[in-house]
């Protein structure tokens, strides 16, 4: 194709380095002319063929590990939609036309993942950089000393990958310590009074982006509830601490203050005396069933969703703030109400649920009413988990996601 004239598929075949794109699949959807002349293949023997099947390991190295340490790397930028530049890798290449002889080879990869429009990694660019001459002109002109510089080099590239393997077992560990908090701090689900109610929480596929989300439920006086989610700015550990103690702090100041505005005020002064508390966004509902009447305020959060008996789904955005700690001085933050009929349905949720790289946020926001509305009717647990299942990215959400539906 040609935008501007240019011919892109041109430029990708006549890039100077070693370029191939890969599905995730690690199939072979392209390569351009530097890569066919480096590995010896044409591009009928690649397009369409799993990366593993043209580039085995050496069968005769039993310490042969590039083959492992590529698709590792490949199966992380997948996972994680991050670009991952590899250690100096011996990654031995077959003879086309003698399949029993292997050439030595020695490569330094780069991988970057393609998104779609979603945010979803569609493709994988697979950059190399060969430095096999480098290292046998090395060898060649002061023997011994050309061998210990080229075992030096191979050994500080394999400790530095090892290194960074440790830090992702680490972040790994890390992130399950997280889950777990996160998951002790939160409410167990309970009846909203008689009424139906549902919570979900999902975590965020990248070991960095979990643990800022809460939900809560806390009894009123009288036939009411008050229902809240909030979203802390940062993550891990440090995010799962500063979530449990404002969750905590809003669900006391609401069964003592006039309405959630008042809450949302005391936790904005409570926030400013912990530290990664800033620009925290909240959202607190009383429901009352004798009046049949939201009372709500917003800090700075996204607005719930009211679905009505008809299938029209109204945001409650008339009563918005900014996050907890913005502003340098105490103001009184707004308040708004509005009616529901029986039978209606209130989704509070965080922005995981609805928010994709380079996307304007009222897509998203369309997104969820459209879900609602097909699936008006349903119970709060079957509404939940419909919602997950169409809203959430399939290859996994790039933010955790909180979040609340009330049968009003």
């Amino acid at each position: 194709m040609t935008e501007a004239g240019i011919d892109y598929a041109a430029v990708f075949r006549a890039l100077p380095g070693i370029v191939a794109l890969l599905t995730p699949d690690l199939v072979y959807v392209d390569a351009n002319d530097e890569f066919l002349r480096m590995s010896g293949r044409t591009r009928e023997q690649l397009i369409g063929q799993y990366l593993f099947d043209v580039f085995p390991d050496n069968p005769a190295d039993g310490a042969a590990t590039g083959m492992r340490n590529l698709e590792a790397s490949l199966r992380r930028v997948v996972a994680d939609g991050e670009r991952d530049a590899m250690a100096l890798q011996r990654y031995d290449v077959q003879s086309v036309d003698r399949p029993d002889v292997w050439e030595e080879r020695y490569w330094s990869p780069v991988n970057v993942p393609v998104r779609d429009a979603e945010g979803r990694v569609v493709l994988l660019v697979h950059r190399v950089e060969e430095v096999t001459e480098l290292i046998r002109a090395e060898r060649a002109p002061e023997g011994s000393r050309a061998r210990v510089l080229e075992a030096e080099l191979y050994t500080r590239a394999r400790e530095l990958q090892d290194v960074n393997e440790r830090l992702r077992r680490a972040n790994a560990r890390a992130r399950e310590v997280a889950l777990v908090l996160q998951k002790a701090m939160l409410p167990d689900l309970r009846e909203a009074g008689h009424h139906r109610a549902a919570v979900r929480y999902r975590p965020a596929t990248d070991a960095l982006n979990v643990c800022g989300d809460w939900y809560d439920l806390v009894d009123l006086p009288g036939d009411r509830i008050g229902v809240a989610v909030g979203d802390v700015v940062g993550h891990g550990l440090e995010a799962a601490g500063v979530m449990g103690q404002l969750r905590s702090a809003l669900s006391a100041a609401s069964l003592v203050s006039r309405g959630p505005a008042q809450a949302l005020e005391v936790l904005g002064l409570y926030a400013r005396s912990i530290e990664g508390a800033e620009s925290t966004t909240a959202v607190q509902i009383h429901i009352d069933w004798e009046t049949r009447t939201l009372v709500y305020s917003s800090a700075g959060h996204l607005p719930p969703a009211l679905l009505h008996t008809d299938g029209s789904v109204e945001f409650l955005d008339q009563a918005t703030d900014p996050p907890l700690g913005a502003r340098p001085e105490h103001v009184s933050r707004p308040q708004a109400t509005t009616p529901f009929t029986e039978g209606a349905i209130l989704a509070l949720y965080t922005d995981g649920l609805i928010e994709r790289r380079h996307e304007d946020i009222d897509v998203g926001l369309r997104r969820l009413a459209d879900s609602l509305t097909r699936h008006r009717g349903d119970d709060p647990e079957t509404l939940a988990d419909a919602l997950l299942l169409e809203l959430l990215p399939a290859d996994g959400a790039t933010d955790d996601t909180a979040l609340l539906v009330v049968g009003l």
